[in-house]
């Protein structure tokens, strides 16, 4: 059971990073066909909540498929990771 669970766990991160990247291409085409900077800054600021978004949903999967493997502690010290890289992207 964990067995299945663990490979659809990384079929599913794999789809989100490969959405994430679809997703970066597409604004990157937008930008160019626009020619605006005006446009350019908006729909960067759009791929700035899609970023921490797509890492939190990723993590969070494989978080879920190793539950078993890992301990509370270790999934603490993941958690604070994550947060902490968040925290530094978004920090002043």
């Amino acid at each position: 059971m964990w067995h299945e669970l663990r490979e659809h766990a990384v079929t599913a991160m794999g789809t989100l990073r490969l959405i994430s990247g679809s997703i970066e291409v597409c604004a990157g085409l937008l930008i160019l066909y626009f020619q605006s900077l005006e446009k350019a800054m908006a729909i960067n600021a759009t791929l700035a909540l899609v970023g921490p978004t797509v890492l939190i949903l990723v993590t969070a999967t494989g978080l879920a498929a190793m539950t078993e493997e890992l301990s509370w502690g270790r999934m603490v010290l993941i958690f604070a990771g994550v947060v902490l890289i968040l925290w530094g992207i978004f920090s002043d």
